[in-house]
């Protein structure tokens, strides 16, 4: 490594120790991000509660037989035929109808969705609203009103409900823990970056200044009167060449003064004294 190389090189261990010093400053940002962001959850979010029910998809054709392996695989392919059932129009219709709603279309379907559990003819109706009577009142609406939907659009088919929604006790969203710890990572993260940058620039500016102290003095002086000597190029020849004979003029002038300073007197063969 040359000794360019080694100026432009940042010691991670200096910038370690320097955010260390600084740790109070970290701490700091992070617990105040994360007391806004649980301020943020608890006072600003409305909270929003979920009701669950459960139905079965029945796919046999005759009661008194057992299932089979094949009627139990049409029942689990029905299931996502029963989603897509749910969700139409004319559904989310009866749904309003019966719960007197005044929601559209479009904010039901946000409100319910449904799913399988775990692979089975059994799927689960979710009804997410800010009221948790009103969630429950939905959920077991959909369970009164999806089962003969199904009949008259899937012959052959019927669904049975194997548990009713209950009344939720506790909030879905927002989780208050999960946002204060994302604050407080957020914070953490902020501080690092904006600490570690001003650390960073702190360090290359300090390796630059040890790199120019590292100049020869020999090379530096060089430099210097390099420099001294275009500047004084640009000032006194204003841009232009100057004429050698002027410039023998002038120095001819400076001697003959600088004799006449010194008592003497300037001439041809050499100066004689006053």
């Amino acid at each position: 490594m040359n000794k360019s190389d080694a100026c432009r090189e940042v010691d991670m261990i200096t910038l370690m120790s320097a955010l260390w010093r600084r740790a109070w400053i970290i701490a700091l940002i992070s617990v105040v991000l994360g007391a806004i962001c649980f301020a943020w959850a608890r006072f600003l979010i409305t909270p929003t509660y979920e009701a669950s029910a459960l139905m079965y998809v029945n796919n046999t054709q005759d009661p008194g037989k057992p299932i089979s392996n094949s009627e139990l695989s049409a029942a689990q392919s029905l299931v996502d035929t029963y989603m897509v059932i749910l969700s139409s129009r004319t559904t989310l219709d009866q749904i309003r109808s019966a719960a007197k709603l005044t929601y559209t279309d479009k904010q039901l379907t946000k409100m319910i969705r449904a799913q399988a559990v775990n692979g089975t003819e059994v799927f689960e109706i979710t009804v997410a609203s800010t009221d948790p009577q009103e969630a429950r009142n939905i959920a077991n609406t959909v369970t009164q009103v999806l089962p003969a939907r199904i009949a008259d659009v899937v012959e052959g088919s019927s669904v049975r409900v194997v548990d009713y929604a209950q009344l939720p006790t506790s909030k879905a969203s927002p989780s208050i823990p999960c946002y204060t710890l994302l604050g407080m990572l957020t914070g953490l993260i902020l501080s690092c970056a904006f600490l570690s940058c001003g650390s960073f620039l702190t360090i290359r500016s300090a390796a630059k200044i040890n790199c120019f102290r590292r100049i020869p003095r020999s090379r530096f002086w060089r430099l210097s009167l390099s420099f001294c000597s275009k500047a004084m190029a640009m000032t006194t020849g204003t841009g232009r060449r100057r004429d050698p004979t002027n410039d023998l003029q002038e120095g001819t002038a400076y001697s003959r003064g600088s004799c006449l300073f010194k008592g003497t007197a300037c001439h041809a063969g050499g100066p004689a004294q006053l």
